[in-house]
């Protein structure tokens, strides 16, 4: 009988212990480690995350303090203007102003030191006169058109060929199928003899011509010229370059009705 009282009351311990064992409960999670603050200003909780992968430290400060100030780069490179040689210095030999009625003129010069510039500026004849032409809009009723316009018989013509053999170098000038431009330098690039002629019809002309001294005359530090400069640009590989400094005239100018 006391066998059974004394398992009774070890049994009734037992579940006592385990029962008390259960009501402690495990800690929670705080997701990750982060802190949970409180802002009274805000009257809502503030989170700050915490991660194990970093160390957080003090942010970096220039010695000119915390405004680093920045030159702005620009989307363009200014390059210097190299300084021209000596040897490349052309100078004006050779320079004319003729009114042209069917004629010519020529002149010689042995080009060693290639290249040869010719300038030249043209004055030519125009002609004016009131042309019928029939309107593209309306009635197409006629209308007297003014014009003021070159004479078709108006031109200047520069041939540059060797003295000997008269193969040319170059030949190019105002009208007759080339340009309309007033004021023109063309380029010659070869070397050699060469023979310049100069000829046209209702025009006046100045023409200069200017080479290196160095390496076309003997002694070329010894010698005066009127006028010497750089020409801009670097020689191609053609016969004749225009560098186009003028602006043609308008064929048409001016209108009224009949």
């Amino acid at each position: 009988m006391k066998n059974k009282q004394l398992y009774l009351i070890s049994c009734i311990v037992l579940l006592l212990i385990i029962a008390a064992t259960g009501c402690v409960a495990p800690p929670k999670d705080t997701s990750g480690g982060a802190t949970l603050t409180f802002n009274p200003a805000e009257g809502t909780p503030t989170t700050t995350m915490r991660n194990s992968y970093v160390t957080e430290v003090t942010p970096y400060v220039t010695s000119q303090g915390s405004n680093v100030c920045q030159t702005e780069t620009l989307g363009y490179h200014t390059f210097a203007t190299p300084t021209p040689l000596p040897s490349d210095k052309s100078c004006r030999i050779y320079t004319t102003t003729q009114t042209f009625t069917y004629n010519s003129s020529a002149f010689t010069f042995d080009l060693k030191n290639p290249p040869m510039y010719i300038n030249y500026t043209v004055i030519p004849t125009n002609i004016t006169g009131i042309k019928e032409v029939t309107s593209q809009y309306g009635s197409k009723a006629v209308e007297d058109i003014a014009y003021d316009t070159y004479d078709p018989q108006s031109y200047f013509i520069i041939t540059v060929r060797n003295k000997t053999s008269g193969e040319i170098y170059l030949q190019d000038g105002f009208g007759t199928g080339y340009t309309t431009y007033l004021d023109r330098t063309l380029k010659v690039l070869d070397s050699d003899n060469m023979l310049i002629e100069m000829k046209g019809n209702k025009i006046t002309a100045t023409m200069s011509v200017w080479v290196k001294p160095q390496g076309n005359f003997d002694d070329p530090d010894n010698m005066t010229f009127d006028a010497c400069t750089y020409w801009q640009g670097t020689p191609r590989d053609v016969t004749a370059v225009a560098l186009v400094t003028g602006t043609p005239l308008p064929t048409w100018a001016g209108s009224g009705t009949s």
